[in-house]
């Protein structure tokens, strides 16, 4: 219902609106339109009361708050419920949580802050309030459990493809599921699945974006690799249009994979790699080694030729990039 008023006082911009018209047009009360109001005021939102005219927004909290989202979206499916928290531990642990509960395929959770957010190989992710667009979305996808891992490089392309339509950002994917702007982290993706034999119970694509993370609040050990987008942006990012254009772009290419493989998702990736053609080092549990990244499979797995007549599958492991010749440096 709160969502419904704000799209009237939305369309109706500096022009008030009477407690009796809203009231006429939602079929309800004017109490409990005043009673709706005085709750969107808590939560931030700027609603003046003029006396004999009625009720005018004049300003929207930076909040990723639900009835903000409802209005930028222009999915179908994806994003049409949101579960939003002022703090988590992190968005995924949110969002298992509503799987295992039963939850509707498109679930998309949203904090202001993760106090305990992680990346792959249980690495941390530094998430701090309002500067960032910290997510995940619940897919119930119909395709094998072996096929989940794709997932992570349909995700990547989604969301380069949304931070690279800002004007200076030209972001790239490091396989297989670290953006990189300038060559610092920008994103970073974790993808985690419930299955059983055979089936899909859900995935879970948790997502973080640096939006506008200042220098000043990163930690020390961070700053030389991380950046965020308003580092390099030539224009202003809003979070919650940031956050519907990656869901609109998301949902396209889900889409795309239902009705033709991940086959054009797996396409799509390789135009935006920094991976393939570079001299890159894999750190697996039993072994460390370098060689060229060649190129990924119809798996997605990162092909490696090692120069002496071997070409590696890389399935798992933390792979460093580096030029031909170029010292190791201790932050890949």
């Amino acid at each position: 219902m709160r969502t419904k008023i704000l799209s009237i006082l939305r369309e109706n911009g500096s022009d008030p609106v009477s407690g009796e018209e809203i009231a006429t047009r939602l079929k309800i009360s004017r109490t409990a339109i005043w009673k709706h109001i005085q709750i969107l005021k808590k939560e931030g939102y700027s609603i003046e009361a003029l006396p004999k005219k009625g009720y005018v927004l004049t300003h929207v909290p930076d909040k990723m708050l639900p009835s903000e989202i409802e209005s930028k979206l222009k999915t179908k499916w994806l994003g049409r419920q949101v579960n939003y928290a002022q703090s988590v531990i992190s968005t995924n642990e949110m969002a298992k949580a509503l799987a295992n509960a039963g939850c509707d395929n498109g679930v998309v959770c949203v904090a202001e802050e993760q106090s305990g957010g992680k990346g792959r190989l249980a690495r941390g992710w530094f998430s701090p309030a309002g500067d960032g667009l910290w997510f995940s979305v619940i897919l119930k996808p119909p395709f094998m459990p072996d096929e989940a891992a794709k997932c992570t490089l349909l995700a990547a392309v989604a969301v380069v493809r949304t931070v690279n339509e800002y004007k200076g950002i030209n972001a790239v994917i490091k396989w297989p599921n670290d953006i990189l702007l300038e060559g610092k982290k920008l994103v970073g993706i974790l993808t985690e699945m419930s299955a059983e034999f055979g089936h899909i119970n859900y995935i879970v694509i948790g997502i973080g974006i640096n939006v506008c993370v200042p220098k000043s609040k990163v930690p020390e050990d961070l700053r030389v690799s991380a950046i965020s987008m308003a580092d390099v942006s030539k224009e202003k990012i809003n979070r919650v249009e940031l956050l519907a254009s990656v869901l609109k772009n998301l949902e396209e290419l889900y889409e795309i994979v239902l009705s033709d493989g991940f086959a054009p998702i797996l396409a799509m990736w390789r135009q935006y790699s920094a991976t393939i053609g570079k001299e890159v080092r894999v750190i697996a549990p039993d072994m460390t080694y370098t060689g060229r990244a060649l190129d990924i499979d119809e798996d997605g797995l990162l092909l490696v030729d090692r120069g002496n007549g071997v070409i590696e599958k890389v399935i798992a492991g933390d792979v460093s990039i580096r030029p031909v010749q170029a010292k190791r440096s201790k932050y890949e």
